[in-house]
């Protein structure tokens, strides 16, 4: 009894030793175990930052690319129709009216500035893009299709249709018009009061409609044509471009205020003459 006693004692302390002995690897087996976890945390986390860095990199680049016209169209375009409107004017009385730079009446061309701006830059932006993507539905997607798809989208080509009849019939002769002759009014009538700006301008654009409206169809409605199918960042200022020879036409017509008095002068005449009234 006494030796397996001892014989049993010697067995568990030998185990015990060994286990003790062994206890170093499994430390270390355990801290390369908890190493190897960190390890592999860090490679999932770094996994997943290199692969959201590339959607990151390529929206900045998508952002990066897009021009100043594209990110800024509103700006873009409202500076192009303050400058070209007030450039067009200024072409014209110095080539054509040939007048000296230290001659240039720059009252009348304190018109187009502030028609160009106001109107032309932030009324016409308001209606035709706006406007005219709530009340045409499928501009926005029909501007962006290349050409041949565009000939395919009846819906499309009907809303563009409808775009041109709105701009030539409506907007232009109703608004346009006596909106422009109204601050022309502004700028050079004598009277504070708006009733007379608008009756006074309303009263200049009746006499000269039939020369103005003409002249209207004839370039806007094939420029609408156009322009109406174009991308939506690209359709004002090419709109504008036009534009810049429309303004050299009104320039040239209607800039002055003198211009006024010889149309009257010319409407009163042809009046009395149809009448058998002039000499």
């Amino acid at each position: 009894m006494l030796a397996s006693s001892m014989l049993s004692r010697g067995l568990i302390s030998s185990r015990t030793s060994s286990f003790w002995l062994r206890s170093p690897a499994l430390v270390r087996r355990s801290t390369n175990n908890s190493t190897n976890n960190n390890a592999a945390k860090e490679a999932v986390k770094k996994s997943e930052s290199s692969s959201a860095q590339p959607s990151v990199a390529k929206t900045s680049a998508d952002a990066g690319s897009k021009s100043f016209a594209e990110s800024n169209p509103f700006l873009f375009q409202l500076a192009v129709a303050t400058t070209k409107t007030s450039a067009a004017d200024i072409m014209v009385q110095v080539v054509v009216d040939k007048k000296k730079w230290n001659e240039i009446d720059y009252k009348r061309n304190a018109i187009f500035v502030v028609f160009g701006f106001a109107y032309l830059g932030g009324f016409q932006y308001w209606l035709m893009v706006t406007k005219f993507n709530k009340w045409f539905p499928t501009r926005t997607r029909f501007a962006a299709l290349p050409f041949a798809e565009k000939l395919k989208d009846t819906a499309g080509m009907l809303d563009a249709v409808k775009m041109v009849v709105f701009d030539v019939c409506v907007h232009l002769p109703l608004i346009y018009f006596p909106a422009y002759y109204t601050c022309r009014e502004i700028v050079t009538g004598t009277s504070w009061n708006p009733l007379v700006w608008m009756k006074d301008g309303c009263s200049k654009y009746w006499n000269n409609k039939d020369e103005d409206l003409l002249a209207m169809i004839k370039l806007w409605g094939p420029s609408d044509c156009v322009q109406f199918i174009m991308p939506i960042h690209l359709s004002m200022p090419f709109r504008h471009m036009v534009s810049f020879f429309w303004t050299m036409y009104v320039s040239f017509t209607r800039g002055g205020v003198e211009d006024d008095d010889k149309e009257e002068i010319s409407n009163l005449k042809r009046r009395l003459s149809v009448s058998g009234d002039s000499a």
